[in-house]
């Protein structure tokens, strides 16, 4: 057995068992990884995969536990690798992150121009998506650090610790008759057209569960996953907008928009950072870690991704 079938057998549980995409993200032939699969399967003696004709059709009960292994083999020998680098490259090398939107726009600017004071031979890769992407991307060795509100803490694979709290703002119009009101109510929040978050980004299931709460039913106007988007519209006059409290920080002097901090009706959300159980940290990814936040320290870190427990409080 060998390395290229460990990540053969990977990939294309990964692909959804379809060896065509499988060897187009390989660069090889499907006939080449066919090939491969089979004589490791002849070689252990069980079948990883039930076949319909020449096609995979799902993992057997022994491939779940072949892909446990595999997953643990290709995980060291990425860990290996950075290892290697870590002391023949010193400072130098690539830091991938995954984070949401908002996190990359308003978060993230200022901690990775101080990582490339320090380190000016990292390169830094910057992945945006879905909290299940950031989780996904860490899982599967694309980001080396993710960063969400949401669902990281939802994954046994991934070791999370909280980073940060922020609340809620609504965000206004100056001219809107709400902008005067000094403290903000659910119910004059459920009278207006609201324009906020898609369900899965930054901390909007803790807004829906509030008016849910007091059994109010708030006409969602627009759905986006971008803050600068919602303050647009917002400007429009088509609504009223609840953005992270981050998205307020860059209104220039004079804006027309209004913010107003509402942690009294949704209380507080935690960004959380996370890293892949089992992975080896570049000396580089943990001063970024303790860029991100105060309560984050290496030693920190490294406690939890020893195996001493993730679940500290900020």
């Amino acid at each position: 057995m060998n390395l290229h079938q460990f990540r053969f057998v990977q990939e294309a549980v990964r692909r959804n068992l379809n060896l065509t995409d499988t060897a187009k993200a390989l660069y090889t032939s499907q006939p080449g990884i066919s090939k491969a699969i089979l004589e490791l399967e002849e070689e252990l003696g069980v079948d990883i995969f039930v076949r319909h004709g020449k096609r995979l059709k799902r993992i057997t009960d022994p491939g779940q536990q072949v892909l446990k292994s595999v997953e643990v083999i290709l995980r060291e020998v990425a860990n290996l690798k950075r290892i290697g680098e870590e002391y023949s490259k010193q400072d130098a090398g690539r830091l991938s992150i995954a984070a949401t939107h908002t996190q990359a726009r308003y978060v993230l600017p200022e901690p990775i121009a101080q990582l490339r004071k320090r380190f000016p031979k990292v390169t830094v890769s910057l992945h945006q998506g879905t909290p299940a992407q950031v989780a996904a991307m860490l899982m599967d060795d694309s980001a080396d650090i993710g960063l969400a509100t949401e669902s990281l803490a939802e994954f046994d694979e991934l070791v999370t610790l909280p980073c940060y709290e922020w609340q809620h703002m609504a965000v206004l119009r100056h001219d809107h008759a709400l902008a005067g009101v000094e403290r903000l109510s659910l119910e004059q929040l459920a009278a207006e057209p609201l324009i906020s978050y898609h369900p899965s980004f930054t901390g909007r299931r803790r807004i829906d569960r509030a008016f849910e709460q007091r059994e109010l039913t708030p006409t969602i106007a627009l759905e986006a996953i971008d803050s600068d988007v919602i303050k647009t519209y917002v400007r429009t006059g088509l609504g009223v907008g609840l953005v992270a409290e981050m998205a307020a920080k860059d209104e220039p002097p004079g804006s027309e928009l209004v913010f107003k901090p509402v942690s009294h009706l949704f209380g507080h959300n935690t960004t959380r950072v996370a890293f892949r159980k089992g992975a080896y940290l570049r000396g580089y990814v943990l001063t970024f870690a303790e860029l991100l936040s105060d309560r984050l320290s290496r030693h920190l870190i490294e406690r939890a991704m020893a195996g001493a427990g993730d679940s500290y409080e900020l």
